[in-house]
């Protein structure tokens, strides 16, 4: 993952709106949310939510998909993963036993 990546990621969640949006994303994988249900259990406007829906979208962190007169949106798990990979590829110096005992 490039630096620019990973800021653009970064950057989509710096909202504590967005990233609790994503976080619903990820507990609800892989089936996902419509659009209604993310604002409920989000506890969000429909009117805001679709502002940071498109972020989300945007980075790459989510994807969307119309279902007649509803949208539903998912995590791109495999970029959840690639981000975490990026933070801790030289984690403590590349020594995987040292990581292991923080967790």
């Amino acid at each position: 993952m490039k630096t620019e990546d990973a800021t653009r990621i970064f950057e989509a969640l710096t909202s504590e709106d967005r990233l609790n949006i994503f976080r619903l994303l990820v507990k609800h994988a892989p089936d996902g949310l419509i659009a209604g249900e993310i604002s409920q259990l989000a506890g969000i406007p429909k009117t805001n939510l679709s502002f940071h829906l498109k972020a989300i979208v945007h980075s790459g962190l989510a994807s969307m998909e119309r279902e007649g007169r509803n949208t539903r949106y998912r995590a791109s798990i495999p970029l959840m993963l690639e981000v975490i990979a990026y933070l801790t590829d030289e984690c403590c110096s590349g020594d995987p036993d040292y990581c292991r005992q923080c967790r």
